[in-house]
């Protein structure tokens, strides 16, 4: 049997804790907070990729599926971004990628988002929008693992490929 004051200390508790989920908006692993969720929330960030190591595994040419495909190549590829490192600016309104964090924790900027996204290892990010342009950050102190399965538009400019 339970000592009365336990049973009032936990049940104190559990009406806190339904009152304090009232009043914070629920945030799933590697998404916007609903209320920083807003269209054009930023215009721009980093340009310049730092401490990235952009590493292709793999390539198939979809050409010999018709005239839609042609030059379109399906990739996937590895990005190790160091401890302050950064993955560009970049959109992905022609770019269809899914993104897989393998190992660590990184912060996404989002032109969608006016707060950090935070993805964490075993997180899955699916990116293609006409609205969508973002930059990633490691903030953390250890090395970000990220697999990138994406559908490469032909002749898509350098930049935008990150």
């Amino acid at each position: 049997m339970m000592p009365t004051f336990l049973k009032t200390s936990a049940r104190t508790m559990i009406v806190a804790a339904c009152g304090v989920m009232l009043f914070v908006t629920p945030v799933l692993a590697g998404e916007c907070a609903a209320d920083k969720m807003k269209e054009g929330a930023r215009k721009g960030g980093e340009t310049v990729p730092k401490g990235v190591k952009d590493e292709v595994l793999a390539t198939i040419d979809l050409s010999s599926k018709g005239e839609a495909f042609k030059g379109y190549m399906l990739r996937m590829r590895r990005l190790t971004i160091e401890p302050g490192g950064i993955v560009p600016w970049h959109t992905h309104d022609q770019r269809a990628a899914n993104i897989l964090i393998q190992e660590g924790t990184i912060i996404e900027y989002s032109s969608n988002c006016a707060g950090k996204i935070v993805h964490k290892a075993g997180d899955i990010v699916a990116e293609f929008s006409p609205t969508l342009a973002h930059w990633w950050k490691n903030e953390s102190d250890k090395t970000v693992v990220i697999l990138a399965g994406d559908l490469l538009p032909p002749a898509m400019p350098k930049p935008e490929t990150m």
